[in-house]
């Protein structure tokens, strides 16, 4: 069935082909015909103006083939530099053009000197690509509504995965297949493309796109070339200055056989992000409900326990609904970003050329969490059973908005990580000419990302069943004010059983490993053939370690042993409107204390286990993956024929086999279990563009893609967590299948002058299935999970926990279009001549039924995870041969994170975002360069929410960022 599919789709793409040519047949309007195959084969490398090649894989440079390098001995590569902004526009718009496939560019303004300092906030400028941010800065990108696992990343030809950490409320670290973008300073890079159509020479694995990121070669500069650039970069919330610097230097040989280039870049960042952290909402008779003598005007104790009882299910109508944990939190930054990219480029001659590439980056980074939460809302026992509403009000939507509650357990909490990303590849390319017709092109590579997170310890300390706790939701920044001085350390406890240290080191691994090479022969003026066979093996591990004795398991101090361990925060709230009586300092763990008064990393009472520790073992996951292909296409472009039709059609065969291992229950124990699949697709595609004048263009396309599931989804094991008053546990799935989509798209493009494009795109993919986290609430007990597993921590068997498991619902149609602009004024006269705009506006839509149970069919009709409908972009540019400035702007409408939701939420989500951005630079000499980056000027929140109803989960701020600096090109 699925070798069927295949056929019907290439039976599809083979008909429009057919149609195309027809309608190439019809009378057209007289206009100067395309650039033929021979004009194309006799120009030199590095003409991006008029070519209708596809950027060359790896890069979306100029084609590199060596036909048309230059003789010997005329000194070297052309020079295909671009300089400033517009021009950068200019040479992006050009390969744009003259693609077959629908591919977006992005061009270095300058040598080593990118528009952004994020590689995916330059990214967010493409129509259909949106961002999303963690501290202030990009971290992964959605395309065309599809999210960071729909989107392959290649670097300099080869596929790779870059793995950070982030705060819990920001995806914490990455697991799937996403890339994170902020491993890298831009600087290491020349260009990057976002290719949204498949062709079969291109690498299956992408739904959305694949995008490719470039870094510079040698041969790509005419002469020697060296580059240095220093800036000083604020953040107005940390207020801490801190160093950015950078630098390239290349060189050739005379004779132009031989070259090398080094780049460099050094970034610290300071930053802060505080707000508020909720934890979500919950009904009230969750984790037992509340204290029997609670009031609340209008309800009665079964109203407002409602969900107590297991037959009570009908919680949007009845129940009752609270915070889980509000509080505050304030996250303090530090890190250091260390890349290197280098490449070396052999032509011994005309027909041979060698390119080796080499990039390192290092990702250093500590973050201190301090957080002041009232956790009773959340758990059994001792908890919330023991918590009474005083008095209360409850707003339309069921919510109880603000109350005063007594029995009140609020807890301090610090938290200290040490993150670091070390990212390593190395790839060879060799294309090999012979004779006038046929040419081979091969690539080796390898790739590695390690992240380690050495140092990630918790500990709290509490007041328990404390008085007169208020909160007040009816503000978005809600009033969160405990009933007592929080910043006095003797209102706090630590005591064995009910504080916690918690020490979970982890780490994540992921590898890549290709072979790939292809046969092109020129068949003639108007055809080119293809063929290829590529292979890739992914590796992907994951560890961590938990404490034996259990996270609540701690020496009892006394008031004046927990005085000498702690510290007063203060400083809370800048930049935010807080409600009169929210805390702006409290007292906080000092965990070096902790470490050095009480061995928190000594004392064997804290001691941490790995693969022996029962509950850290769910955390050991190992997958492979194998995937071979086998390709064939044909490029034909009809120019010599008179006909203005170009494009390519071709298919690929993959297989994939995939081998995971993971710890689950069994019985009593806990032991490791594996499991291995394979299965085969086949993916016809074609890209067709007629030319129907000299600047208008239409073009189509056709595909079927495919995308496999997050990799450490793939695992058949489980990990047990609990935090606090948090319980989770999660689990993988073996045998979830790939997501498979036949894709439609459509554009017409006009280009009425240099620069300048004006187009409409349209898209759908009909989408045969989805992976979708199906969340359920279940007792501990009904897991089959050993009870010894809960030993040491402040759960029960009793407790509710919230299971996970990725599962395959059904998949549905996404449809959407692109609106694209980029103009410059050149047409006006005097100094308007030198404005510009750029604006873009993408709309899709997704309706995806969503499975509401493992063990039943009722589904939820919901958008797609990930997908904002509306995302825009604008910017006003101004730039002379001296002087450049320009405003951006970048919006994102609400999307969805989880479908469904968790205790009685309909759903999570993410709100809409709005970020401002400006640089301004002024040339004082053809050398000197001075220059002012401004990031987030607006200050644009993190408004994180549950149910439709918009309930708050997080709301916080990073503030703006300054970066003045100075460039020297020599």
């Amino acid at each position: 069935m699925m070798a069927m599919s295949g056929i019907r789709g290439l039976r599809i793409a083979l008909g429009l082909t057919t149609a195309a040519i027809g309608l190439a047949a019809l009378p057209a309007v007289a206009q100067q015909a395309p650039e033929t195959n021979v004009e194309k084969a006799n120009r030199a490398a590095g003409n991006q103006q008029d070519t209708a090649s596809p950027p060359a894989s790896p890069a979306v440079a100029p084609e590199a083939s060596v036909a048309d390098a230059p003789a010997l001995d005329e000194g070297g590569a052309q020079d295909i530099v671009v300089t400033g902004f517009r021009e950068s526009l200019s040479s992006a718009i050009n390969i744009k053009r003259n693609q077959t496939a629908t591919v977006d560019v992005i061009k270095a303004e300058d040598i080593a000197e990118f528009p952004d300092l994020n590689l995916a906030e330059s990214l967010q400028r493409i129509p259909g690509v949106a961002i999303s941010r963690v501290n202030g800065e990009g971290r992964n990108i959605s395309v065309r509504g599809l999210g960071p696992d729909y989107t392959r990343v290649r670097i300099n030809g080869m596929e790779a995965i870059g793995t950070t950490g982030g705060t819990d409320n920001s995806g914490g670290v990455n697991r799937g297949r996403g890339f994170d973008f902020n491993i890298f300073s831009s600087d290491l890079f020349n260009s990057l493309a976002v290719r949204k159509t498949a062709t079969a020479d291109v690498e299956e694995g992408s739904l959305g796109a694949t995008v490719d990121l470039q870094t510079a070669r040698p041969f790509d500069y005419k002469k020697p070339t060296a580059v240095i650039s220093a800036q000083a970069s604020y953040n107005d919330l940390a207020r801490k200055a801190t160093p950015r610097l950078s630098g390239l230097v290349t060189a050739t040989s005379a004779d132009g056989r031989f070259g090398v280039l080094l780049s460099v870049a050094y970034e610290e960042r300071k930053l802060r992000e505080e707000g508020a952290n909720i934890t979500r909402w919950t009904y009230g008779g969750f984790n037992g409900g509340f204290n029997p003598a609670s009031t609340l005007a209008g309800y009665t104790i079964g109203q407002i326990n409602y969900g107590a009882a297991a037959n009570q299910t009908d919680y949007a109508g009845q129940a009752l609904f609270h915070p889980r944990i509000p509080g505050l939190v304030s996250y303090a930054i530090d890190q250091k970003r260390l890349g290197a990219a280098a490449s070396v480029q052999f032509q011994p001659t005309p027909a041979t050329l060698l390119s080796i590439d080499g990039l390192y980056s290092r990702l250093d980074g500590t973050r201190a969490e301090r957080q002041i939460q009232a956790i009773s809302f959340s758990r059994s026992g001792t908890g919330k059973p023991q918590t009474i509403i005083r008095s209360g009000t409850v707003d339309s939507n069921r919510n109880i908005i603000s109350g005063t509650f007594d029995n009140v357990d609020v807890r301090s909490q610090s938290r200290y990580d040490i993150l670091r990303t070390d990212f390593y590849q190395g790839t060879a390319n060799l294309e090999q000419k012979f004779g006038d017709a046929l040419k081979f092109v091969g690539e080796v590579g390898y790739a590695k990302s390690e992240f380690t997170n050495p140092t990630q310890t918790t500990v709290t300390i509490d007041a328990v069943n404390s008085n007169n706790f208020v909160y007040d939701f009816s503000t978005r920044f809600p009033l969160i004010r405990p009933g007592f001085d929080v910043t006095n350390a003797g209102n706090f406890t630590f005591t064995n059983g009910n504080s916690e240290v918690r020490v979970r080191p982890q780490t994540v691994d992921n590898s890549f490993k290709t072979a790939k090479g292809y046969l092109e022969w020129t068949a003639s003026p108007l055809v080119k053939l293809k063929a290829g066979l590529d292979w890739r093996q992914f590796d992907y591990s994951s560890t961590e370690g938990r404490r034996n004795a259990g996270e609540t398991v701690v020496q009892t101090l006394t008031p004046a042993q927990l005085a000498a361990a702690t510290t007063l925060y203060s400083g809370f709230g800048r930049g935010i409107d807080l409600p009169n009586g929210t805390p702006t300092a409290w007292v906080v763990p000092d965990i070096d204390k902790f470490a050095e008064l009480y061995g928190i990393y000594t004392n064997p009472l804290y001691a941490v286990g790995r693969l022996d520790n029962a509950t850290a073992r769910g955390s050991y996951i190992t997958v492979r993956e194998r995937d071979t292909g086998v390709w064939g296409m044909t490029e034909f472009n009809l120019a010599d024929a008179g006909i203005r039709l170009r494009g390519d059609a071709g298919v690929r065969y993959v297989h994939t086999n995939q081998l995971s291992t993971g710890y689950t229950g069994v019985g009593t124990s806990v032991s490791l279990i594996a499991a291995e699949r394979s299965y085969n697709r086949w993916l016809p595609s074609v890209n067709l563009v007629y030319d129907l004048t000299d600047t208008l263009l239409v073009r189509l396309g056709a595909a079927k893609t495919l995308a496999r599931a997050g990799i450490a989804s793939l695992t058949p094991g489980g990990n047990l967590n609990i935090s606090g008053g948090n319980r989770g546990f999660s689990s993988g799935n073996p045998d979830l299948k790939p997501t498979e989509s036949n894709n439609i798209d459509a554009s017409l493009e006009w280009y009425p002058t240099k620069g300048a494009v004006y187009a409409v795109s349209a898209f759908q993919k009909d989408i045969g299935t989805f992976v979708q986290t199906l969340s359920v609430n279940v007792p501990f007990a009904d897991l089959g999970l050993p009870a010894s597993l809960l030993a040491g921590s402040a759960a029960s068997p009793s407790d509710v926990f919230t299971v996970t498991q990725p599962v395959n619902s059904s998949g549905g149609k996404l449809r959407g279009f692109e609106v694209n602009v980029q103009q410059p004024f050149t047409f006006l006269s005097g100094f308007l001549r030198d404005f510009g705009v750029l604006l873009n506006y993408t709309r899709v839509e997704s309706n995806i039924k969503y499975l509401l149970s493992a063990t039943s069919s009722a589904t939820v009709t919901q958008p797609l995870v990930g997908l904002s409908k509306n995302a825009a972009n604008a910017t006003l540019y101004y730039e002379t041969k001296r002087f450049s400035i320009r405003g951006s702007l970048a919006y994102r409408s609400k999307y969805l994170t989880a479908v469904p939701g968790t205790e009685g939420n309909s759903y999570n989500g993410t709100n809409e975002t709005t970020n401002v951005d400006a640089q301004v630079s002024y040339n004082i000499t053809d050398a000197l360069k001075l220059s002012l980056e401004m990031i987030n000027l607006t200050d644009q929140f993190n408004d994180q929410y549950v149910d439709a109803t918009n309930r708050l989960n997080v709301l916080t701020h990073s503030g703006r960022q300054f970066i003045l600096g100075a460039r020297y090109a020599f």
